[in-house]
């Protein structure tokens, strides 16, 4: 108990002189989506003289959140600050809990990974203020209250959480480099690799920032090479209608048809040469 009270001692639970207090107004709390794609979903909450609080989520394989403190004037030091739930005035009785550290980098704004960032939003969401304490970087008199203020929370928060499951389930990271493979003699897919391209063209669609879509087609050697290369071509053109039809710029598609050079895997019984007949896709972000 004499440790907890040490401890509480420490933290600055109301205005006074050396701590300088940061956070809006409740008239002038404002929440906002802000980015609002499959791609990627923010809720900023401005900071009038500080900066930006702002939760993220991208698409992924696995659910995520970030919580970032968007600062005006970057630390210029590296320290920890602490994150606590406090209880505005109008909850008589509550106590504050702490929620988090946070690391303070020099130059770098400051966040939270995915769990603590879904703590604070559940804490504005119960009405409290996640508020973080840390040392001044520029006077070691001072210390400073950054506090995200719940009111008009819900409205926003609510259009964030809508869009967050609403997020692909894939990043860019795992369709960047894509093998597609061929069932025999034919420029049908394998069902897995009809999947791939699915995924591949519903994250075309959405990022617009794609400079360019490389696609590579190739062939076993069963069959005249003449033909091979015909059907490679054949391949790597329906690729490209295939995103042209999902409204991809055919600009930003390159296709080339290398028949059955190139091989990836011996060509001698069916199982390697399954290997052969694949078209790799390639993109590039700037």
């Amino acid at each position: 108990m004499k440790k907890l009270l040490t401890i509480l001692s420490l933290i600055p639970f109301v205005s006074y002189a050396g701590v300088r207090h940061y956070n809006a107004s409740v008239e002038q709390s404002s929440w906002k989506l802000g980015e609002a794609t499959r791609l990627q979903c923010s809720l900023t909450h401005p900071i009038d003289g500080y900066g930006n609080a702002v939760f993220s989520s991208r698409a992924g394989k696995q659910l995520n959140m970030e919580f970032e403190l968007d600062m005006l004037s970057l630390p210029d030091t590296y320290s920890v600050a602490n994150v606590y739930a406090v209880p505005p005035k109008w909850m008589p009785g509550a106590m504050q809990r702490p929620i988090a550290e946070m690391a303070i980098r020099k130059q770098y704004n400051g966040d939270v990974p995915k769990k603590m960032a879904w703590t604070m939003l559940s804490e504005l969401e119960k009405g409290y203020w996640p508020t973080i304490y840390y040392q001044d970087w520029y006077n070691d008199n001072d210390q400073v209250a950054v506090g995200l203020n719940a009111s008009n929370f819900e409205p926003a928060y609510r259009e964030f959480v809508q869009c967050v499951s609403g997020l692909l389930h894939f990043s860019f990271d795992d369709i960047e480099y894509t093998v597609l493979n061929y069932k025999k003699n034919s420029s049908e897919l394998t069902r897995q690799s009809q999947k791939k391209l699915g995924m591949i063209s519903d994250y075309l669609a959405q990022d617009q920032d794609m400079e360019l879509v490389l696609v590579d087609a190739y062939t076993d050697s069963y069959g005249s090479p003449d033909r091979n290369r015909q059907l490679s071509e054949q391949r790597a053109n329906s690729i490209k209608d295939f995103f042209t039809e999902k409204g991809v710029d055919a600009a930003r598609i390159e296709v080339t048809g290398h028949g059955e050079r190139r091989h990836i895997a011996d060509n001698r019984n069916e199982l390697s040469r399954a290997k052969n007949r694949r078209v790799v896709i390639r993109m590039d972000k700037p």
